[in-house]
């Protein structure tokens, strides 16, 4: 989480407010990651932050961000609350773990995963929030079908997929620096304005 304390400046130049989140046994958190609880501490997390808001007498406009395994998150709370969310951005995402475990060879005939990714898929599918997708082109880890096919699938009208050439997994952000961030802020301003009737 704190390598977001050099890339908050970035957000907060266009007024936008960023809070960041570790996985469980990740940076300075405690405990053991699983992919239950990352789904479960997202409900948690979502929760506590529009809390926090309100604590602080802030907007309560809020929008997702889920970022490589985040976007099992984003992806599960964006089905979840769409009433309560403005919209959703994923990057360098995928529309189930399962693809990942495709890619990295673990046979679906033996797992028996194929029906848990079609549900996700299905899930995918019922997601209207204006949704905002970023991926790297040269992406091996997370290739970049895997967008493609969150795009494809979504239900939302509001939707676009920004692919920043030559980016790979983890360099995404300062390979496109200037088309990653005015796509946030244009995603931004626009769902709020939409919201606004504007």
């Amino acid at each position: 989480m704190s390598d977001y304390d050099q890339v908050s400046p970035f957000y907060h130049e266009r007024k936008i407010n960023l809070a960041v989140a570790d996985y469980r046994g990740y940076g300075a958190s405690t405990g053991t990651p699983t992919l239950t609880d990352l789904v479960q501490d997202s409900h948690v997390i979502f929760k506590e932050v529009r809390g926090e808001l309100s604590r602080r007498s802030l907007r309560k406009d809020l929008w997702v961000m889920g970022r490589s395994l985040g976007s099992v998150s984003g992806l599960e709370l964006a089905y979840t609350y769409q009433k309560e969310m403005e919209g959703l951005i994923i990057e360098s995402g995928f529309p189930s773990v399962v693809r990942i475990m495709f890619h990295l060879g673990i046979p679906a005939l033996v797992t028996g995963l194929e029906r848990i990714d079609q549900e996700c898929l299905e899930r995918v599918k019922e997601i209207f929030l204006p949704t905002l997708i970023i991926h790297g082109e040269r992406d091996s880890l997370v290739p970049l079908e895997n967008a493609k096919e969150i795009y494809q699938h979504l239900g939302a009208r509001e939707k676009k997929l920004l692919v920043i050439p030559s980016a790979t997994h983890n360099d995404i952000m300062m390979v496109g620096f200037e088309d990653y961030f005015n796509a946030i802020q244009q995603f931004v301003e626009r769902s709020d304005r939409i919201k606004k009737g504007q």
